[in-house]
């Protein structure tokens, strides 16, 4: 493959995790949910191409290009689609890698945090019900400027109960695993699966605790583990996920931030072939 900008290989990380099968409970090649479908995913991967192309040129804007990014995929009524894995992305685009992310992050503003609420309140993304700052009221934006919050205080702020924006704090260090294992893969289309269900296995997903609890999301990850050692079928844990509406969104976006990373760092996953 020739050598992609940093904002091909965003859309193509994009594509290639939405489109990987089976993974557990999310949208992929082989089902759709009632309201949001694979190809709402994929016209959300073409059509962010200008935000993220912004970020290539700048350091600094994060918030600007996170709420560029919302607006520009919400012109289809798949709802949001890849909010977490935007937090993710931009400061790893911005920084050309972990360690330029981890520059970008600690240089946010006011701006750029009140940039971020605006760009949540046009998402349905969950929030921490323990969360002071409501992106639906205005007294939030008076408490960021009083209080002088930058989008890395907000991220920090909710990076206990949220497993992305932990990324943020512990150096992309999930994300840094997917690619690892990417690079290291032998095993073909399926690698982005295999390195999908390493995570799940151990590490209890964050958008499932908030929507169904731990001891859901305690069950997911055992079972997965029980998929990893070979004792139970994928598609069987897909469909059981499905049928309980249990979707390991975060998951799904450290995903595809390692996806990312391992194409940076010259994954050719056309190479690997189809075992």
């Amino acid at each position: 493959m020739h050598s992609m900008r940093r904002s091909e290989s965003a859309q193509i990380a994009m594509m290639l995790e939405v489109c990987a099968y089976p993974k557990p409970g999310n949208v992929d090649r082989c089902h759709d949910y009632d309201d949001t479908w694979l190809e709402h995913f994929l016209a959300s991967a073409i059509l962010v191409r200008p935000a993220f192309a912004a970020a290539e040129s700048s350091t600094t804007g994060m918030g600007d290009r996170i709420k560029e990014a919302v607006s520009l995929t919400a012109v289809h009524e798949g709802g949001n689609t890849h909010f977490g894995a935007y937090i993710l992305l931009f400061p790893l685009i911005m920084g050309d890698g972990i360690a330029g992310a981890m520059d970008v992050i600690a240089q946010t503003t006011v701006d750029d945090a009140l940039r971020f609420y605006e760009a949540f309140a046009l998402t349905e993304v969950r929030m921490n019900e323990t969360d002071e700052l409501d992106v639906n009221d205005p007294q939030s934006a008076i408490h960021i400027r009083d209080e002088g919050l930058t989008l890395k205080d907000i991220i920090s702020y909710s990076a206990p109960g949220d497993m992305v924006c932990r990324e943020w704090s512990n150096g992309f260090a999930l994300s840094r695993r997917v690619a690892d294992y990417l690079l290291s893969a032998p095993d073909g289309k399926q690698a982005i699966v295999r390195a999908f269900f390493s995570l799940l296995a151990t590490e209890p997903d964050t958008f499932i605790i908030k929507k169904h609890g731990t001891k859901v999301a305690e069950w997911t990850q055992a079972r997965a583990k029980e998929v990893c050692r070979g004792t139970y079928a994928a598609e069987e844990f897909d469909e059981e996920c499905l049928a309980r509406g249990i979707n390991p969104g975060s998951i799904a976006d450290i995903t595809i931030a390692g996806i990312y990373l391992a194409l940076r760092e010259g994954w050719d996953w056309e190479s690997l072939g189809t075992a």
